[in-house]
């Protein structure tokens, strides 16, 4: 998972925190995302750092402080867990460099892969996406890379015209039929071999050369998909939180 951007557009919000800590509904957004993953039976997680890393570290640190009841013996320097909500996962927190792109974390953790086929995603966007069977597709067709492709979400609203009257209006429609890379890949290590150095951006070199070799195949995804670019993305998954009705909640 990447989590080394420094996600300008969210102000505030990612001058104290890495970017995947913005909270949705008092948790992490990266912890949403393990936790899409770890319903279909992903558990085992390497995230890769860059900007105030520290930060996420200090989280699965101190898990137990987030998600139980604790008491603090200040006395005796002793705290006793209550109730502790333990997920099972095993996380694994690599430096991959402040200044590194996409690409570069990637290459950055080769050593903490083993030879099998692997989830790849970004730290700042969630969906209702079936895991389970992108991973069996990526088996079936034999081919690299597969990358999930969703139809992004309407930035406006729109207007249904009869002559000049409005008849109907639809807010934030999807997008014009186009379909776009929602992150959420499937890779073999192999691919690796094409990111040459830390400054490599996974999205313009090694993804180019998949697609040309004919090594990426897209598995589409036609369910929710939102990423959290800006505080109004911020503020609809919030929304959607408190509602009870977040399309990506499958645990």
């Amino acid at each position: 998972m990447l989590a080394g951007g420094l996600g300008t557009r969210l102000g505030e919000e990612t001058s104290v925190r890495p970017k995947p800590m913005v909270e949705v509904g008092g948790f992490p957004i990266i912890w949403h995302i393990m936790k899409i993953y770890a319903a279909h039976g992903v558990t085992d997680f390497v995230i890769c750092l860059g900007y105030k890393g520290y930060v996420i570290k200090e989280f699965f640190a101190n898990y137990f402080l987030h998600s139980a009841d604790v008491t603090i013996d200040l006395s005796r320097n002793a705290m006793e867990v209550h109730q502790a909500k333990c997920e099972p996962w095993k996380v694994t927190l690599v430096e991959t460099g402040a200044e590194a792109q996409t690409g570069g974390r990637l290459r950055a953790v080769r050593s903490h892969l083993d030879d099998e086929p692997f989830c790849f995603t970004y730290g700042d966007g969630v969906a209702d996406i079936d895991v389970t069977a992108e991973l069996a597709y990526h088996r079936a067709h034999g081919r690299k890379a597969t990358i999930a492709a969703v139809a992004p979400p309407g930035r406006f609203g729109a207007l249904e015209f009869d002559g000049d009257k409005v008849v109907d209006f639809k807010e934030k429609p999807a997008g014009d039929g186009g379909l776009i890379n929602g992150g959420f890949f499937v890779l073999d290590p192999s691919v690796i071999d094409l990111i040459p150095s830390a400054g490599t951006i996974w999205e313009s070199g090694p993804l180019e050369t998949l697609a040309r070799q004919g090594e990426l195949v897209a598995f589409r995804h036609s369910g929710f998909w939102q990423p959290m670019d800006t505080l109004r993305d911020k503020q609809l998954l919030d929304r959607l939180w408190a509602e009870g009705s977040a399309p990506w909640k499958c645990w």
